[in-house]
């Protein structure tokens, strides 16, 4: 007697998925390692019983297209600029300020700006921003 099945059964793996599995991963560990810097050193700092407080502040400057001056996002006029930058770093060691200017202004009206900030003698640094879309100082 010969017993035989009629239908004979045969095992899948659906790997189909996968594929999209595996594509998902691979872009997500391409946009993780763009956003990581490799440039970090891991550093253990040694502690202190007197540890000392650094003094710095960041002072925020921004000109408008229109030639309104904002100082912390107080408006001044451009006369008042000086005396204003005078009173924010009055008792402050390494002030610095950051210029955040409209990219239609002219030169000359950044020159005159970072002029002022020379005459205090101001560690100015100007506020641009990436063409990824992001701000950098």
């Amino acid at each position: 007697m010969k017993l035989r099945r009629k239908n004979k059964t045969t095992i899948e793996v659906a790997t189909s998925s996968m594929n999209d599995i595996m594509f998902f991963l691979m872009l997500f560990f391409l946009i993780m390692s763009t956003l990581l810097n490799p440039n970090v050193i891991k550093l253990t700092l040694p502690s202190s019983k007197h540890p000392s407080e650094l003094r710095q502040k960041e002072i925020s400057l921004s000109v408008t297209k229109e030639m309104n001056y904002f100082i912390n996002n107080r408006q001044i006029t451009f006369d008042q600029l000086e005396q204003e930058l005078l009173s924010e770093i009055k008792g402050v060691e390494n002030a610095t300020v950051i210029l955040r200017c409209d990219n239609s202004l002219s030169v000359q009206n950044l020159v005159d700006v970072l002029e002022v900030g020379n005459k205090l003698k101001i560690k100015m640094i100007l506020a641009t921003k990436a063409s990824n879309g992001t701000a950098n100082n």
